[in-house]
């Protein structure tokens, strides 16, 4: 058995720490991107995996964008 509310499927994020997580970079916004499990800062072009349902959030682990 899983933590995860009934409402949200399991590997998905809540929606509520969605809004209030910015990237430690530029401390910009978020995009979540639900097919690759991510996090998008278009600012800083980088996405931070999400494993198991919770942000990494750290530089070093985030995937650059071209």
């Amino acid at each position: 058995m899983t933590d995860t509310p009934p409402d949200r499927p399991a590997g998905s994020v809540d929606p509520k720490l969605l809004e209030i997580l910015v990237c430690p970079v530029t401390k910009g916004p978020l995009e979540y991107d639900s097919t690759r499990q991510e996090l998008i800062s278009r600012s800083a072009k980088l996405a931070y995996p999400i494993r198991d349902g919770i942000p990494v959030m750290l530089p070093e682990e985030a995937r650059r964008l071209d």
